[in-house]
């Protein structure tokens, strides 16, 4: 398949790009900066733009059987990236006809509030990641009004461990055997399945270990 993968210099992106080209898919990695992602090959192709340029994120949707987006923002103050990007991903693909779109938010959001345990949700969350929780909110909010097939991944908080294969998804919001932690690789691996799968489908599963 051929695959757009936003927000592909992160942790996550950059997993998804290097299993999706383990997988033989033809990727398209969107970057603002081509020197971040120091890969060279065969089935890679980089388009470089802004997430908040619509014409370059057009260009870019076009032609792309799926997209993948592992967006990701390091302001803390309010913000829009998230929200106002993904904005700029649906109307492109609801314009080209891309139907496919998988993207990860986070647990904590929507009817997962709370689901990651009293420090993140007392101190973490009010003192730091109030305002990108917010935008995570009105990102998720875009998504589900689009006619599009979707599927959002609510992840735990992230690690850099290994892939694993093992872990726990689509649990329920009441769910309190989760250890709260995933790491990036394993995000990955449950965000491509996701790509040919229709378990998920406009649904927002959580995924930890």
């Amino acid at each position: 398949m051929k695959l757009l993968i936003f927000g592909a210099t992160g942790g996550t992106g950059r997993a998804l790009v290097a299993q999706a080209l383990e997988q033989e898919h033809e990727v398209t990695a969107f970057v603002r900066n081509p020197s971040r992602l120091a890969i060279s090959y065969p089935m890679l192709k980089l388009a470089e733009g802004d997430i908040l340029d619509y014409d370059s994120v057009a260009r870019a949707v076009s032609g792309q059987d799926a997209v993948l987006s592992a967006l990701g923002t390091r302001q803390l103050g309010k913000t829009n990236i998230l929200s106002e990007g993904t904005r700029n991903i649906i109307n492109a693909m609801e314009r080209e006809g891309v139907r496919r779109f998988v993207c990860e938010s986070s647990l904590g959001v929507g009817d997962s509030r709370g689901q990651l345990g009293f420090l993140f949700n007392y101190l973490w969350l009010p003192l730091f990641l109030r305002n990108v929780f917010a935008d995570k909110e009105v990102q998720e909010r875009y998504i589900k009004e689009s006619s599009l097939d979707w599927v959002i991944v609510r992840p735990a908080r992230l690690t850099n461990g290994p892939r694993t294969r093992v872990y726990k998804s689509g649990f329920s919001p009441a769910d309190t055997s989760i250890s709260g932690k995933i790491s990036r690789a394993d995000v990955a691996d449950f965000m491509l399945k996701q790509v040919r799968s229709d378990a998920f489908l406009r649904k927002t599963p959580g995924i930890s270990y």
